[in-house]
């Protein structure tokens, strides 16, 4: 597996992550926990380094998952964590978001704990907290830096403004956000502001929810507690206009003798050096297809002939209901 740099810092991970979410939550039942410690061990053999995680995700479950299925490679490896979703005492997830300094400091420790190391190599804002102004986030995230308790500071769904607000406070070294062929959005404004700044970005979602992989049609049905449920954008309609970057995926991966995820994800890949795409599974034999994305190199003519057929499809239904929607881009 290569390695990438995350913009200008010195933090270095393999090209593709982990994304640990769907193995607790999001995404129908949590998967059982020894197999998703072997999935994630697995991860390692196979050698990616980087992994990704949150407080919300289970709430807490997910960070005990990844703490100890991680805890025999901890040298090996680099993990990303998020604060500022509203948690419940008894772990019980709530509305609303908080990033106020205090409790940034609380999460932190308690995030140290369940996942058993000493220091977190990158904490996220998982969203901006309208209340709390971002040079104050930027500045608790400074202070537990300089502590030695967090080694980077991200963002995760911000917009401009916010991005460039915290970096002047403490250098942000990573925004998460969702990109793919199937949300090209942060073309438009955030991938240059990430390139002039000097900030990796780690795309979530790069197969589009599932979407690209060329498993899910008009007619799947999800399970009941399935995020995509509520997502406008997996709407059968949606799904049904949306068909079209499916078969253009799977048609350049029939030519190439690859699957439609690996083309996904490639392509991702060959966007820009410092992206470092974090496609999630629960299943073994998905996650070696995912490994084959970080091998196959693209053309300059398969990344044209990619872009200008992507260029021609608009595609349907908003990525978040309009609750969720709210709490992006600010």
């Amino acid at each position: 597996m290569q390695t990438r740099k995350l913009g200008n810092c010195s933090l270095e991970v393999s090209a593709l992550g982990l994304g640990c979410m769907s193995m607790s939550s999001g995404y129908g039942p949590a998967g059982e926990k020894s197999a998703m410690i072997a999935v994630i061990r697995a991860a390692v053999e196979h050698g990616i380094t980087f992994f990704d995680t949150a407080e919300i995700y289970g709430p807490w479950k997910n960070e005990e998952l990844v703490g100890e299925a991680l805890a025999p490679f901890r040298r090996r490896v680099k993990i990303a964590t998020k604060f500022g979703f509203k948690v419940g005492p008894n772990g019980e997830r709530l509305d609303g978001v908080d990033s106020r300094p205090a409790h940034i400091k609380e999460v932190a420790e308690a995030s140290l704990k369940r996942l058993k190391v000493e220091v977190i190599d990158l904490f996220y804002q998982h969203r901006v907290d309208p209340d709390v102004p971002m040079e104050d986030v930027a500045g608790a995230v400074k202070e537990l830096i300089q502590a030695g308790k967090v080694r980077h500071f991200g963002l995760s769904e911000a917009g401009a403004n916010s991005i460039r607000r915290a970096h002047a406070v403490q250098p942000v070294t990573a925004l998460q956000s969702e990109y793919s062929l199937f949300w090209r959005e942060p073309e438009a404004e955030i991938i240059p502001l990430l390139e002039e700044l000097g900030i990796g970005f780690v795309p979530f979602s790069p197969l589009g929810k599932g979407f690209l992989t060329g498993k899910i049609d008009a007619n799947t049905k999800f399970d009941a507690t399935d995020f995509r449920n509520v997502v406008p954008r997996f709407s059968p309609e949606a799904r049904k206009a949306n068909q079209p970057v499916v078969d253009l995926v799977s048609t350049i991966a029939a030519r190439l003798k690859a699957t439609p995820a690996q083309v996904a994800l490639a392509w991702l890949l060959a966007q820009k050096p410092w992206i470092v795409p974090i496609p999630g599974t629960t299943k073994l034999p998905r996650l070696l297809e995912n490994l084959g994305g970080a091998t196959l190199e693209l053309t300059p003519d398969d990344l044209r002939e990619i872009k200008a057929a992507s260029d021609q499809i608009t595609l349907q239904g908003a990525r978040y209901p309009e609750h969720l929607q709210k709490l992006i881009g600010r």
